[in-house]
């Protein structure tokens, strides 16, 4: 069965963990060097830090990584650090003794002894609180840890993975994330391409993900054409991978590829009015100020929330200076942190975030 690509993919006929490596890292360069550098990484025991978007697939490489190290045979366990609430994830991690605290009836290994042999694969380690960062520091340091409630000393005896979409960097400037954990966990960095700058790599993946999707659905879509293949490379998937997922799996279910075309525009030409004077005249230089003002606001706040309202990285990215992006957003009217009206707006869909120009 053949794509668009050329690429031969035969369906799936039983559940698989990870896409082949012709799939997943494509035939595009910043792919390519990716996989290189897992090559020679895999099979080192020192820990791996992988960085990149949301959706870009750092999990899979997680366990690309895993499968090709000396501890293949052993578990991959992995901790969504963002999913366990700040209170739960110390004994998630390093387990607990019965009595430890109200409601430990039994005792329980935590996920870094389940680890034993295997990979721990900390995802969203930004999302740690301070306190818990400098336990888990210890334990790298010096491969010991304690079950909560325990006075004994446990080995620690696994690979250690661990992945952000935050920059790190920025996350230590402001406080929020260990200078000295950064260093031990980034002896070996793998930075993911978002899949706007790997257009190339968008056919084989679409391909799989077709076959993928008709398995599961029961359904028999055909290869994407070339017209269609051509558009989805074409766009600018700010969710990467998740993104083509959902798109290819809409595929599959309508039988259409009208579906890419219809979602081919993703961008919104801004609106603007103007008002003429009294005197009938239109004041080209007060109108292309408001329009520059409106632009720039909406600019301040797709930014800030694409670093999670963290103004400090904000300056950095917009390539101004801190002061002069708090002086911005207070001529913009733009709130001063995110607060919870800004969130819903978010979370509703962001129609009406942005203030209209007075």
């Amino acid at each position: 069965m053949a794509s668009a690509t050329g690429l031969k993919l035969e369906p799936i006929t039983q559940a698989v963990e990870l896409p082949p490596e012709a799939v997943y890292f494509g035939p595009s360069e910043a792919m390519q060097a990716v996989r290189h550098k897992v090559q020679r990484a895999a099979g080192l025991n020192v820990p791996i830090l992988i960085l990149g978007e949301s959706g870009t697939g750092k999990e899979v490489l997680a366990r690309f990584i895993h499968q090709r190290s000396p501890w293949s045979s052993g578990p991959f366990i992995k901790v969504n650090c963002p999913a366990i609430p700040g209170t739960l994830i110390e004994s998630e991690l390093f387990g607990f003794e019965k009595g430890a605290f109200t409601g430990a009836h039994a005792a329980k290994p935590g996920r870094i002894e389940m680890a034993t042999g295997g990979t721990l694969f900390l995802d969203e380690i930004a999302e740690i609180d301070a306190g818990l960062q400098a336990k888990l520091l210890h334990v790298l340091q010096d491969g010991h840890f304690t079950r909560i409630g325990d006075h004994e000393e446990r080995r620690m005896d696994s690979r250690v993975i661990c992945a952000t979409n935050r920059v790190l960097q920025t996350q230590i400037e402001s406080g929020a994330f260990r200078a000295d954990l950064f260093y031990r966990i980034n002896v070996i960095s793998i930075t993911l391409p978002a899949l706007r700058e790997r257009h190339e790599d968008i056919p084989y993946l679409a391909e799989y993900l077709r076959l993928q999707f008709n398995r599961r659905f029961g359904r028999e879509a055909p290869p994407l054409s070339s017209e269609a293949a051509h558009v989805l490379e074409q766009r600018e998937w700010r969710g990467n991978i998740r993104e083509l997922e959902n798109c290819v799996a809409r595929y599959v279910i309508l039988g259409s590829e009208e579906a890419f075309y219809t979602e081919r525009v993703v961008k919104k030409e801004p609106e603007f009015s103007y008002e003429p004077t009294a005197d009938g005249n239109i004041p080209l230089k007060r109108i292309a100020q408001q329009v520059t003002r409106r632009m720039e606001r909406e600019l301040i706040l797709k930014v800030l929330q694409a670093n999670h309202w963290n103004r400090r990285r904000t300056a950095e990215v917009l390539k101004i200076s801190y002061r002069a992006l708090l002086y911005k957003v207070r001529q913009a009217g733009l709130p001063a942190k995110r607060s919870r009206k800004i969130a819903k707006l978010e979370t509703d869909g962001g129609a009406e975030i942005v203030p209209q120009v007075d």
